[in-house]
C-alpha cells in the first residue's frame, strides 16, 4: 500500500518528466496520400538577438533614468517617501551596472545667504548619494556636488518656483567620464 507521501512523489516525478519532454509538431499531409513528417525538438529554434551599442544603451539610461530631481521641503535635506522609487530604481541600474556613475547636484531656492544655500545643497545631494549607496551602488559611482541657489529651475520668486529649486537633481555619466547627463 502506497502512503500519500509516495503518491505525490510519483505525480511530480511524471509532471516533471512531462515537462522536459521533446515537443513534436505534425505537418499536414498533401492531398495525396504522403506520409506525415514529424519533427522533434528539444529545444525551440534560435532568435537572434540585436545587440545595443554604448550609445544605443547609454541614450536608453538616459531616457530611462537621468535627469531626475528629488524635491525636499524648506530648510531640510530629509528624503521624502514619494522620490524613494526614483532613488531605489537608480540605486538598483547602479548596482547592476558598475561602471555608470552619476553627479548628484544639490540645490536650493534663492532666500538664505549663498553660504547657507551651499552647505544646504551639499547636504542634500549627500543624502541622496547615503541611499543610493544604502540600496546598492559603489561609493566610487556617485558624486555629489552643490550647487546652492545658483542653477535655479525655476526663475520665479514665489513659494512654487523655490519648491522647484529646493531638489537634487541625478546626472548620469558619459561613459568615457566626460559631462553629465
Amino acid at each position: 500500500m502506497r502512503t500519500p507521501l509516495a503518491s505525490a512523489s510519483t505525480v511530480a516525478i511524471c509532471f516533471t518528466l512531462a515537462a522536459c519532454s521533446s515537443t513534436s509538431t505534425v505537418k499536414p499531409m498533401a492531398a495525396e496520400s504522403a506520409p506525415a513528417i514529424v519533427t522533434t525538438s528539444a529545444q525551440p529554434a534560435a532568435t537572434p538577438v540585436a545587440t545595443e551599442s554604448e550609445a544605443q544603451r547609454f541614450a536608453r539610461i538616459q531616457a530611462e533614468l537621468a535627469k531626475k530631481s528629488v524635491y525636499f521641503d524648506f530648510d531640510n535635506y530629509t528624503l521624502k517617501p514619494q522620490y524613494q522609487d526614483i532613488v531605489h530604481g537608480n540605486a538598483d541600474f547602479m548596482s547592476r551596472n558598475g561602471t555608470d556613475a552619476v553627479i548628484l547636484e544639490g540645490n536650493a531656492d534663492e532666500r538664505g545667504s549663498k553660504e547657507y544655500n551651499l552647505s544646504l545643497g551639499q547636504k542634500r545631494s549627500d543624502a541622496v548619494k547615503r541611499s543610493l549607496i544604502l540600496l546598492g551602488a559603489k561609493e566610487d559611482q556617485v558624486e555629489s556636488v552643490s550647487l546652492g541657489e545658483e542653477k535655479p529651475k525655476n526663475p520665479g520668486h514665489e513659494e512654487s518656483a523655490w519648491a522647484d529649486n529646493r531638489r537634487a537633481d541625478i546626472l548620469y555619466k558619459a561613459p568615457d567620464g566626460r559631462g553629465e547627463f
